[in-house]
């Protein structure tokens, strides 16, 4: 028996980028397809391509996982996607597993389980190593946060304006000192930060914040000793030093509840694709962030697909502000009905608190009911009833979120920050629109 078929939405989720998913939509045309069918581990089926032979294509649902003759380098490719699209319409019959795909899911196991023996044969690390590493690091860190905020003196007693001859290189000169000091952290400050010098009339302004930001960094990682623990470990990570996983699983605190995706983002730098998925507790009024990382072109986890509920027990990282969590355990994930958000007012309060304990704090969820797009001048904002507007962020495409509005009061989600709102979610009816 097959599991509960994806929706739509879900299937078009996993595409790695706009055109994929146009593309699987193309593919999902059932005169493309033979010997198609579903189990309950996988879907598979033969697509025609432009050639002779049709591409032997099946996709393993628990992972999922993909596997496709094609020769495209993405994953999925648009043949996975059509045919997912294809079951997730009843359109696939329940039959038994033909020997290539049995062959593939018996494959996929047995890696599963070489990999787990290599894992378990390799015993624990070396906790006196591990432990100098880390104190060689922290020194280097240390070094680099000291030279940074005499630097960053220097320009404050020197003034910015002259920045703007020339002051971008420097910024980006000192971040590679940062990099050499293994602290990632302070020198992506001072990337944006270049990239703020001389654009908008407001830039002095707005690399002041930044660079003031980065002063607060690195005077608190200097004293870590004396901060509090949680305080602490925000300014750690804030710096760059990452959390193990296990250690999160281990002792990171619990929260079951049954969450809200409220938006999923994917966004590539230097050759590595983050994506952010933003959960909203049903029950705890909890949020959490969960990141997950590939390589451009391969497949990120779709464990959370956008606009779906499901029950979830998550782990979140030790902080002055739980926000960043690991998936501990889940169930399966279903189409979510449209939820009740809370007021302007309610989110930007909200947002005050996250801030006042973090304030490197550069992005925050936000769930929203009763805003309708408006015009404020020359730019397009959303509008609650009472008049009170939230900006939106540059270079947003408003069209989808004002065809789903039609004028009219919309519940959405989104990420709020200095630069304004990214609407990344909006209810038509109780049907979820990715915008």
């Amino acid at each position: 028996m097959s599991p509960a078929r994806w929706s739509t939405e879900r299937v078009i989720g996993l595409a790695p980028d706009a055109a994929s998913a146009r593309a699987g939509r193309a593919q999902a045309a059932a005169v493309r397809w033979s010997g198609a069918g579903a189990s309950a581990a996988a879907v598979w089926g033969y697509c025609q391509g432009s050639g002779k032979k049709p591409y032997q294509t099946c996709v393993e649902l628990a992972g999922p996982a993909y596997r496709c003759s094609c020769p495209s380098r993405k994953f999925p490719c648009k043949h996975a996607l059509g045919l997912l699209l294809r079951w997730a319409g009843g359109e696939l019959p329940e039959e038994p597993e033909p020997e290539f795909v049995t062959a593939w899911l018996a494959e996929r196991a047995r890696r599963a389980e070489r990999t787990e023996q290599r894992r378990e044969s390799a015993g624990p690390r070396d906790p006196e190593a591990a432990a100098k590493r880390a104190e060689r690091r922290a020194d280097r860190v240390s070094a680099g946060a000291g030279e940074l905020r005499e630097w960053l003196l220097d320009q404050v007693r020197g003034g910015l304006a002259g920045l703007e001859r020339g002051g971008a290189e420097e910024l980006r000169r000192v971040a590679a000192r940062m990099v050499d000091a293994q602290a990632p952290g302070l020198a992506g400050g001072l990337r944006r930060a270049a990239g703020l010098v001389g654009r908008r009339k407001d830039w002095p302004s707005r690399v002041l914040a930044e660079l003031s930001l980065l002063y607060l960094l690195a005077e608190a990682g200097s004293r870590l000793d004396e901060l509090p623990h949680a305080l602490a470990e925000t300014v750690r990570t804030r710096l760059g030093f990452n959390t193990d996983t296990a250690r999160v699983l281990s002792s990171g605190e619990r929260v079951s509840d049954t969450w809200l995706v409220g938006g999923v983002l994917d966004e590539e730098r230097d050759q590595l694709v983050t994506r952010r998925s933003w959960l909203f507790g049903e029950r705890s009024g909890r949020v959490a962030l969960v990141l997950s990382f590939a390589p451009p072109g391969q497949p990120l986890s779709s464990v959370l697909p956008a606009g779906h509920v499901l029950p979830a027990e998550l782990a979140f990282h030790p902080s002055a502000l739980p926000l960043r969590a690991l998936v501990a355990d889940h169930g399966p994930p279903v189409p979510a009905t449209r939820p009740d958000g809370d007021t302007i007012d309610v989110a930007l309060a909200a947002h005050a608190r996250a801030m006042a304990a973090d304030p490197w704090l550069d992005r925050w969820p936000v769930l929203l009911s009763g805003l309708r797009p408006a015009r404020h001048g020359e730019e397009l904002v959303l509008s609650d009833v009472d008049g009170r507007i939230l900006p939106l962020v540059p270079g947003f495409d408003p069209w989808r979120l004002l065809a789903v509005s039609a004028g009219a009061m919309v519940t959405l989600a989104g990420e709020w920050g200095s630069a304004g709102l990214r609407p990344l979610l909006c209810w038509d009816g109780d049907r979820a629109v990715r915008l």
